[in-house]
């Protein structure tokens, strides 16, 4: 039963992580510019708010959960600001050059970055519940060691998800170009501005 409930902790955490948003153009963005430590812990920051929401939604801590959702529309426009922020400030930066800067200046920027981001999206919590619906996971009466074990697979697929993605972008880590580099940081700004005024209008239509 628990390594049953690590396997589909796993492939949850996996799923969850895997599709194109936000937090993967930063972190394809962070791995070019910086290598595969930084976007990898970006990634993880992301892993680790997806852990909290599997946690809530494995445990079925209704107090949070209905909170959560109640306040989606506050969470939706922090979110919405903070890719907007994150947006412009890729958009009209100037990417540093690789081979100056091997190594991010703040990992822990990158993290709580990622994090929070993360955190700000309550259609997280909801991808939970539809994929723990799918496998059969209606919440844990309580604290068990099948939650345990659900959840500490939840972070092992997303952790997996970000360390195959960062190490198969690493892989052109410093074979860009400036000029390369530059419209790779215009272009990922352009996206983060479009991923921002999806989240604002996904929001919006939750809340009204």
């Amino acid at each position: 039963m628990l390594i049953a409930a690590f396997l589909k902790g796993l492939i949850a955490g996996f799923l969850i992580a895997a599709p194109v948003g936000p937090i993967n153009v930063l972190c394809v963005r962070r791995t070019l510019l910086h290598g595969r430590v930084a976007g990898f812990i970006s990634g993880l920051g992301a892993a680790v708010a997806d852990t909290l929401y599997g946690a809530i939604a494995a445990f079925g801590l209704a107090f949070a959960m209905s909170l959560l959702l109640e306040e989606r529309l506050w969470l939706s426009l922090g979110g919405a600001a903070l890719l907007f922020a994150a947006g412009l400030r890729t958009l009209f930066s100037h990417p540093p050059r690789p081979s100056d800067t091997p190594d991010p200046t703040s990992l822990i920027g990158d993290f709580t970055s990622t994090f929070f981001l993360t955190l700000t999206n309550p259609i997280t919590i909801l991808s939970f519940l539809a994929v723990f619906a799918a496998f059969g996971i209606e919440g844990y009466q309580g604290i068990t060691a099948d939650g345990w074990w659900l959840i500490l697979g939840v972070f092992t697929g997303s952790a997996a998800w970000w360390l195959t993605l960062t190490g198969l972008v690493g892989m052109f880590h410093g074979k860009f170009s400036e000029a390369g580099l530059e419209w790779a940081n215009r272009a990922a700004g352009l996206i983060i501005l479009a991923f921002a005024v999806v989240v604002l209008w996904e929001g919006l239509k939750l809340a009204f």
